[in-house]
């Protein structure tokens, strides 16, 4: 705790600088009239002012009125509250001269693990009499002043030990006036440290080991004339950070301490304290503790060593911040783990977290304390690295991973590559130190806790997502897909992604045409998409494919034993028949490996994007009710209709428009019959079914969807080839590269789809070449994604989809609204896309989850099904 005292101001005295924390709750301290809010107003922004007088007024309309002063503050309290939960510099402007009021504040500051800083306006009486005089909206009595004066001055010598960290003390208007407030970064605040990062284990005095451990991270050791290693230096200018337990246990703790203070001195490393350097530490501050679990080992080292080094020690230990958070936030290092509310916080309660971790409180069989899981429950943005409770093998488990893989006990030693994420580790040369149990999974392995918790995914979100900004998924969307979820979808951990939405191309104003691609090139041109590649579309439905290489790949990622799986759009298993989907992905893993995808990609599985045919495979029941049901009833009424007819035109009544209109529907009915008919056939086992993959999403370590589409078919094409030619089920995906601003290519693309459309084809897709593409803001157009993809349906499959006689309300149909479908499409897109990033970047299945969960949602917003 600091307590400053401003000396006599001077004419022309310099002005007197203030530390304030930049997380932190200021409370100015002072008496009516003394200036607290002119000083806030002067210093502070008026956001991170919270005025008891205007809390007043907001509970009673009138700033003075004392009678509301308890409401005022209990409101001034709950925004306080909030402010530091956020993490937000906020500045108390009351009187705050009696020690009731401050204690609240102060028990506010230590609930939020933030420093209470108090700057004290010590102002003479007379001149805040004087104003408070002039102000004709305040008329208080003369004793006010002179009573909150006298508390005033019994509380400057008391403040430090009320529980504020700094005290500014500013005697007299001139000292007022002089202030300069200068904010400054938490001790624990290295964000701009951006890494690269070696972040290295629990040592435990094994000096060697780590010696080797750093040669293996590509380090040159630096040596002095005795031989000793004095610091290390990376040719690529990483920086290595300790976790703690430096010391203790180990064969040469002076070793250890050596090497890591001179790499921390030169700029080469970063320490956070373990619990054994806190207390060696303070047993060399003279302070009593128990000498125990080898402590005493370090003491007897020491004891070599010279006053010099064992004073450098002593500063060293000292100055060792409980935890850092570096790369902008999105790394958090300390020794035995921390939850997200504690992350740049400042209190007794945070650090002792950072040493200790939390307990049970109670003891296990060896006597040693239960250790509360904090890690299964970690939901945060931030990847945690710690070590304390040795592991037989380090692994991630809700972006933390524990890195204390007991070397001194005879483990091993294990460093973590960041933003890499690999995992470096060296044996250790011998058992230096019995445990006093054995190691196991205290602090969770390499198997991730539950996927999912009800509160990853429950009531109204927004997604953070890196190429469309926060997505946001309304509550009541979240609660179907939620049940969907839990009653319907497959096993969550293998949903790694879900395919977006897909919105028609404009609506065409040729004759007879609802869709057609001419407006798809026109509208990529317009976004600046010169080359664009139309793929076929096939008959059949969505399917995603997870496959692996052998049964335990899955396992190592996703927790979960198998061949992979197969999945529709809302997640549900696309094959009821779990040893037929078995068979499907055997030839699809098959064909892989002979086509080497596993080893060129570097991956034990794949992730498919593909289609699944027949259509009849999965929308059996739904052709049967809907278009089997509309062609039958059609095929056993209209020729009926028409006979009656033509009996009637018989015996000389003019009907020629309603028979030719009613004969018209019979063709069109009997159109609609043919095309849904094309994407039904038997299937028999494997005997039938067709899969067509276009897309490799992912593998381990990379999300390929980002690549272009023709690299794409590229490798899909080899996977084609590569199947049994016997009898193949993977079937090709056609396609041509247009270019939008050609008037050759551009033809040559609708004649394309013309063919395709007269063969009885469903249509093309049209998509920029280069896949992932954003546009610029400008031209009438606002800036950001362009669609991934869209789809131009030939004229009788929409016949499909709005029925038989369509063509003959095309002038109502063009009425129809696209602007909804495309947001969804486009939101869904980067969900998806932010869904393999973070499956790429090794994060945990509920972060992966997160975009999965909130496409499945946005399925739930009401848009015409049929676009």
């Amino acid at each position: 705790m600091t307590a400053t005292t401003a000396a006599p101001a001077t004419t022309g005295a310099h002005s007197r600088r203030l530390p304030v924390t930049d997380v932190s709750m200021v409370v100015l301290v002072g008496t009516t009239g003394s200036g607290k809010s002119s000083f806030a107003r002067k210093h502070f922004r008026p956001t991170q002012v919270v005025s008891s007088d205007f809390c007043r007024g907001l509970v009673a309309d009138d700033e003075n009125d004392q009678s509301a002063s308890g409401d005022a503050f209990d409101v001034l309290n709950y925004i306080l509250g909030k402010r530091l939960a956020a993490g937000r510099l906020t500045v108390v402007d009351a009187t705050n001269v009696q020690p009731g009021s401050r204690r609240r504040l102060v028990q506010i500051a230590r609930e939020h693990d933030v420093l209470p800083i108090a700057i004290v306006l010590d102002v003479p009486p007379g001149v805040c009499a004087e104003r408070n005089s002039s102000r004709p909206d305040r008329r208080l009595p003369a004793h006010v002043i002179t009573r909150q004066q006298r508390e005033l001055r019994r509380s400057l010598k008391g403040l430090e030990r009320e529980g504020f960290r700094k005290v500014h003390i500013l005697r007299g208007e001139a000292e007022v006036d002089a202030a300069e407030i200068v904010i400054e970064k938490r001790y624990n605040d290295l964000r701009h440290l951006t890494g690269p990062f070696d972040i290295i284990g629990d040592i435990h005095g094994c000096r060697s080991e780590l010696e080797t451990l750093l040669v293996r991270l590509g380090y040159t050791l630096d040596r002095d004339e005795q031989g000793r290693s004095v610091d290390a230096v990376h040719p690529e200018g990483r920086t290595a950070v300790f976790v703690g337990d430096l010391v203790d246990r180990g064969p040469d703790t002076p070793g250890v301490l050596r090497l890591v203070m001179g790499m921390v001195a030169a700029g080469h490393a970063i320490c956070v304290p373990g619990n054994h350097e806190n207390k060696l530490g303070r047993w060399m501050d003279g302070r009593k503790v128990t000498v125990s679990h080898g402590l005493q080992e370090s003491l007897d080292q020491l004891a070599g060593e010279s006053e010099e080094f064992r004073t450098r020690v002593r500063a060293f230990m000292r100055g060792l911040v409980s935890h850092y958070l570096l790369d902008g936030g999105n790394l958090v290092v300390c020794h035995a783990g921390l939850p997200e509310k504690y992350h740049g916080r400042n209190s007794g309660r945070v650090r002792s977290h950072a040493l200790y971790g939390d307990t049970t409180g109670e003891t296990d069989e060896y006597g040693l304390p239960v250790r509360y899981p904090w890690a299964e429950e970690y939901r945060g943005r931030a990847l945690v690295v710690y070590g304390h409770t040795p592991v037989p093998s380090a692994g991630f488990l809700n972006n933390t991973i524990c890195l204390d893989t007991g070397c001194v006990f005879g483990g091993s030693l294990t460093a973590l590559r960041y933003p890499e994420r690999e995992l470096v580790g060296v044996p250790a040369e011998q058992q230096w130190y019995a445990p006093v149990r054995p190691m196991h999974s205290d602090a969770p392995g390499a198997r991730e806790g539950r996927p999912l918790d009800l509160a990853d995914v429950a009531g109204r979100r927004a997604v953070e997502t890196a190429h469309h900004g926060r997505v946001a998924v309304r509550e009541e969307n979240a609660a179907a897909a939620l049940e969907v979820m839990s009653r319907f979808a497959l096993d969550p951990r293998l949903l790694a992604y879900l395919p977006p939405t897909m919105a028609p191309s404009s609506t065409s104003r040729r004759e007879g045409y609802l869709e057609h691609p001419e407006e798809a090139f026109f509208a990529y041109r317009h976004d600046g998409v010169q080359q664009v590649i139309c793929e076929e579309k096939h008959m059949g439905s969505r399917a995603v494919v997870l496959v692996a290489r052998d049964g335990a790949a899955l396992e190592k990622r996703f927790g979960v034993e198998g061949p992979g799986a197969i999945w529709t759009r809302t997640g549900r298993a696309f094959l009821s028949d779990e040893e037929l989907t078995g068979a499907v992905l055997d030839r699809v893993r098959a064909a892989a490996e002979r086509a080497g995808l596993f080893e060129e990609l570097a991956s034990d599985w794949l992730l498919l994007d593909a289609e699944l045919m027949p259509w009849s495979l999965k929308a059996a029941e739904l052709l049967r009710r809907q278009y089997a049901a509309v062609g039958a009833a059609a095929g056993a009424t209209l020729p009926k209709v028409l006979a009656a007819l033509e009996q009637a035109s018989g015996r000389g009544l003019e009907l020629g428009e309603l028979t030719d209109r009613q004969r018209q529907r019979a063709v069109d009915a009997e159109a609609f019959t043919a095309a849904y008919r094309r994407y039904c056939w038997p299937t028999d086992g494997l005997a039938g079914i067709r899969l067509a993959p276009f897309q490799v999403l992912a593998a381990e370590g990379a999300n390929l969807a980002v690549r272009p589409h023709d690299e794409h078919l590229a490798r899909i094409d080899r996977l084609v080839a590569a199947d049994d030619p016997k009898a193949p089920i993977l079937q090709r995906t056609g396609r041509l590269v247009v270019d939008t601003s050609d008037e050759a290519s551009t033809a040559a693309g609708i004649a394309w789809w013309e063919e395709l459309t007269a063969a009885g084809g469903e249509g093309m897709v049209v998509k920029p070449l280069a896949s992932l593409v954003r546009r610029g803001a400008g031209e009438g157009r606002p800036g950001g994604l362009v669609q991934p993809g869209v789809k131009v349906r030939g004229r009788e499959y929409l016949r499909i989809i709005y029925g038989p006689d369509y063509t003959q309300h095309l002038d109502q149909l063009r009425q129809r609204s696209l602007g909804h479908k495309r947001s969804l499409a486009l939101r869904e897109y980067a969900l998806g896309l932010e869904a393999l990033d973070r499956l790429a970047a090794g994060e945990p299945l509920w972060r992966v989850h997160e975009p999965v969960f909130a496409v499945l949602a946005l399925e739930s917003e009401p848009v015409d099904p049929r676009l």
